[in-house]
């Protein structure tokens, strides 16, 4: 998930990404403007976005200062369209309070209308197909057998059957319990942020600002939608991060990716969907959520453009669940030529789930517009705080084609009742005040510090490994030499204290051998350890 000179999707780990400005407000690309005219160029996105609903009245810009950063532009180009926003009277200075718009949109576009955008940036995936097995550590003198034999034979590249009883099989959802239970000194397994940068001052002064203004009817059950104040939010937040024009009604608030998975496949089964097509290489955590929902997972093949169109035609299947703007494990950035075929697969009568896990990591690359952007009658958009805050907050949102939406709202009724109530008010409360914001930024400039850290330890240690995904995300893809066994290596590294997480687990077809490595949650001194650790038993 990288552009660099040469090949789009593969990355000698001894090379770096160039860094491309950008923004995630409102999917801005300062290489769009005309030369000359950047405040003229800004000035008119904005009018565009107001006239189309994605910034509605009372919606606070960024700061100047904090926009000129990300767009890599002068404060003052800003500062110049921002005045001529005023002059036109779509915006007003606030002080304090920033600069907020007041005009309201001159055209709601249609809820679930197409719209044709082109995004032809090409990003960085892996080739050769990889995926990712976990490994847990076992009791008993036949498991610690099994994990010194895996150790032994890292270096030949074989596996033994006690090896794979180790692990056991793949789509057993107690391997990932075991992993996560495992002893580790430096810990590399993909999909966590710095768990430690959680704004807890932050928190604490919205969870007291929101209690301070509750009043006792708020404590009771509410909207199995979720609470009006984050639905709003979060359709904020996706208008101005993704490229999103959604009304709060549209929001469904859900307990992480993983429960509106779930409430997608009761509604889908019941109007007789078996199957659900997946990108190949995939979340091996995804095909678990699927089969214990009783749905098949036929998988498609993705390569350097994103997932093969003409294969996911032939399998067949009428559902596809994708990563299109940093595919996982791969990094690969669904292209323009692929998002149309892909658009033309969805009005024959396809239902793509947008699986939207981290796209606001990104740090080489130009944002990407969301698929449901563009598609909204065809696409079941799905998103979370889990990479953005913690994982143990449980709070994501699906924003599903209006046909779903009751049976949805069903679903989650039945559930749950809804979501916590509290948590979803301080949440709503950090995001328009701007706090989650500031943590998105801060979070970004410590985890590129951490990736440039991996992609130079593993340039030192690893010299013949191939690294993916680099652009964006919290993880890195390392392809190695064919004959490797990763399942083998991935034991032996977890015997050393390293855990980390083999691809084959993550393929559903032979694929080249390789690893995840996460590297968000962890210091510098400890990636460096673990990919030392990894060096050592490689070699």
């Amino acid at each position: 998930m990288n552009r660099s000179n040469g090949s789009p999707s593969d990355w000698s780990i001894t090379r770096s990404g160039a860094t491309l400005a950008a923004s995630d407000f409102l999917q801005l690309n300062p290489a769009d403007a005309p030369r000359g005219g950047m405040s003229d160029w800004l000035a008119r996105q904005i009018r565009r976005a107001v006239a189309e609903g994605l910034l509605p009245p009372g919606s606070r810009l960024p700061a100047t200062r904090v926009l000129a950063d990300e767009l890599g532009v002068s404060r003052g180009v800003v500062t110049e369209a921002y005045r001529r926003l005023t002059e036109d009277g779509h915006v007003e200075g606030r002080g304090r309070a920033g600069t907020v718009v007041l005009a309201a949109p001159l055209v709601r576009p249609p809820e679930d209308g197409l719209v044709e955008r082109e995004h032809g940036g090409r990003g960085q995936a892996g080739r050769g197909p990889v995926g990712h097995r976990a490994e847990g550590r076992g009791t008993g003198e036949r498991r610690a057998a099994a994990r010194r034999a895996a150790a032994r034979r890292a270096e030949e590249g074989g596996s033994t059957s006690e090896e794979r009883a180790l692990f056991g099989d793949p789509l057993d959802t107690g391997v990932f319990d075991a992993l996560r239970a495992a002893p580790a000194r430096v810990d590399l397994s993909p999909g966590l942020p710095d768990l430690a940068a959680f704004p807890r001052a932050a928190w604490l002064r919205a969870e007291r600002a929101v209690l301070a203004g509750l009043v006792p009817a708020d404590f009771g059950y509410g909207d199995p939608r979720g609470t009006p104040a984050l639905r709003r939010a979060v359709a904020r937040w996706l208008a101005l991060n993704r490229g999103i024009a959604a009304d709060p009604d549209e929001v469904l608030i859900v307990a992480g990716t993983a429960q509106a998975l779930g409430l997608l496949a009761l509604v889908l089964k019941d109007e007789g969907v078996t199957r659900v097509a997946l990108e190949d290489p995939s979340s091996l955590g995804i095909r678990q959520h699927l089969r214990n929902s009783g749905l098949a997972s036929p998988p498609v093949p993705v390569d350097e453009r994103g997932v093969r169109v003409d294969a996911l035609r032939a399998t067949g299947a009428r559902v596809a669940l994708l990563t299109p703007a940093h595919q996982f494990p791969t990094g690969v950035v669904l292209d323009g030529v692929r998002r149309r075929e892909l658009a033309d697969w969805a009005r024959d009568g396809g239902l793509i789930i947008e699986d939207d896990y981290d796209a606001e990591h990104r740090y080489d690359r130009p944002p990407v517009p969301a698929l449901r952007s563009t598609l909204a009658d065809h696409v079941a958009y799905a998103g979370s705080v889990s990479k953005l805050l913690a994982p143990a907050l449980r709070v994501g949102w699906l924003l599903a084609p209006r046909r779903y939406r009751d049976a949805l709202v069903d679903a989650k009724r039945f559930a749950d009742l809804g979501n916590a109530a509290l948590p979803q008010l301080v949440l709503a409360h950090l995001m328009e005040s701007g706090e989650l914001e500031r943590h998105l930024r801060f979070l970004r400039r410590r985890h590129r510090g951490r990736r440039d850290a991996m992609i130079a330890a593993l340039a030192d240690r690893l010299p013949g490994a191939v690294v993916h995904g680099a652009a964006a995300g919290l993880h890195l893809t390392v392809t190695l030499e064919p004959g490797c066994d990763d399942v083998a290596l991935a034991a032996a590294a977890l015997e050393r204290g390293v855990k980390v997480q083999p691809l084959s687990w993550h393929a559903q077809r032979p694929g080249r051998p390789g690893l995840v490595l996460g590297y968000a949650a962890s210091t510098p001194s400890d990636i460096r350890e673990g990919v030392s650790a990894l060096g050592d038993l490689l070699r």
